[in-house]
């Protein structure tokens, strides 16, 4: 019995030690810029700068699927996978097209531009130049999956029609938090709107 508390006292402060460390780490990742715009009761509109972003396009519209096989080949990418083997800072969030053929996104530090950007290993890494954009952004906490992401994407849809504001078929999933990190976990779904306009 006296075994089995110590192992399980061992086994809880690693968990603390392990949350305390992604609490830490997500306080200095650089993050998509944007500014709120207007809030509604459950949605907001932001406007995002223009960005660069590091991307893999998959031939899958499963959310498991394509993070799992989308992180590690552009988490490879930024750990020195390329021609000069340097590491890049990992940023927030992850950005996933919601699409057929889903496109999974790291943002690319500021330091660097297209031009300074190592070449990927990999053929089928691009780089990905988003324009400042507009969109309508919900957020949800827990662990993401198809159902939930797409449950999200109705009721967005549906607040959106309510106000008469009009949205495009360019939805994403937006994840924050590393999967060993179990409290304060923030998801988003966002879809881009037709202009700006006086929202």
């Amino acid at each position: 019995m006296k075994v089995i508390l110590i192992i399980l006292s061992i086994l809880l402060v690693a968990f603390i030690v392990v949350q305390v460390f992604a609490f830490r780490s997500q306080q200095n990742i650089e993050s998509y810029p944007y500014s709120v715009k207007k809030e509604y009761e459950n949605f907001e509109i932001r406007n995002y700068d223009a960005s660069l972003f590091t991307s893999v396009k998959l031939s899958t519209k499963d959310y498991k699927d394509a993070s799992s096989k989308g992180f590690s080949i552009l988490a490879g990418y930024i750990f020195g996978g390329n021609e000069t083997e340097e590491k890049i800072a990992m940023t927030s969030p992850v950005a996933m097209s919601l699409e057929d053929s889903m496109t999974v996104m790291f943002m690319v530090p500021k330091k660097f531009n297209k031009e300074t950007l190592p070449q990927p290993n990999q053929g089928q890494i691009e780089f990905r130049e988003e324009p400042a954009k507009t969109v309508a952004a919900i957020t949800f906490g827990g662990w993401a999956d198809n159902e939930k992401i797409e449950a999200y994407k109705i009721k967005l849809k549906a607040a959106l029609d309510a106000e008469n504001i009009a949205y495009t078929n360019r939805f994403y999933f937006l994840g924050y938090n590393p999967p060993y990190e179990f409290f304060s976990r923030k998801n988003e779904v966002i879809v881009e709107l037709e202009g700006s306009g006086d929202l």
